[in-house]
């Protein structure tokens, strides 16, 4: 095949066509020019393209088979599912002291509703389960902070009242007060997973109606006390 296009010598000694179209280098490149060739094409591609829509771009690269490397391809989808890789499996004390850790803090909680009893209320609620989870598990965590966890039960748990308060029981007062717990969270840089699911914890359970504000305080943030503690002990 003929081409009317001039030559010149590249650094590595071979012959290679110059680039003023996409068509001429695309008829110049040969599988012998090797590596070459391929940068005059993609040269050839990004003078021929210039000033053309991005959709246009990419149609054409497409169509002569270049590919474009980019750093801003997304990872797949199922890389989420898989187990985070770790260099290191954890030690048996990693995973037993954690363990013991919940097992204390549920059977105090447990000991302290029989003394409750009487009253009606409870120490062992399903936020303080995952409290447990947070402190003893990722100890390291922004959510095991002292500061994140007291701030965010004391305010989660007082939204939750009020929330009720304004709008009684229903969809109403939990979207509410679960977008409101939200945005105090991130708000006041207390995020604590855990708290967000005392205002539904209040406005759902009736037992806990009679303590009304001063549902900020018990059983959540007393809760985080004695889970605290617990945690405190261990770590001597």
């Amino acid at each position: 095949m003929q081409a009317t296009a001039s030559y010149c010598y590249h650094p590595s000694n071979c012959l290679v066509p110059r680039p003023p179209t996409l068509l001429r280098s695309l008829r110049l490149c040969s599988p012998l020019l090797g590596s070459s060739c391929r940068e005059s094409k993609d040269l050839s591609l990004k003078t021929s393209t210039f000033g053309l829509s991005s959709s246009k771009q990419r149609s054409l690269r497409s169509k002569h088979g270049i590919v474009v490397a980019s750093t801003n391809v997304a990872a797949p989808l199922w890389d989420s599912w898989k187990p985070e890789k770790s260099s290191s499996r954890p030690s048996l004390s990693d995973i037993l002291w954690p363990s013991a850790g919940a097992f204390a803090a549920m059977a105090i909680l447990g000991k302290m509703d029989q003394i409750l009893a009487a009253k009606g209320v409870s120490m062992t609620i399903a936020p303080l389960g995952a409290v447990c989870a947070v402190l003893f598990a990722t100890p390291k965590s922004p959510a095991a902070r002292k500061y994140n966890m007291f701030m965010a039960q004391i305010g989660c748990a007082a939204i939750g009242v009020l929330a009720f308060s304004l709008f009684g029981p229903g969809w109403l007062a939990r979207s509410s007060a679960l977008a409101a717990s939200l945005a105090f969270m991130i708000y006041t840089g207390s995020t604590h997973p855990p708290a967000a699911s005392l205002p539904l914890l209040f406005i759902d359970g009736v037992k806990f109606h009679g303590l009304n504000f001063w549902y900020a305080l018990f059983p959540g943030a007393a809760g985080c006390i004695i889970l605290c503690l617990i945690d405190r002990s261990l770590d001597n």
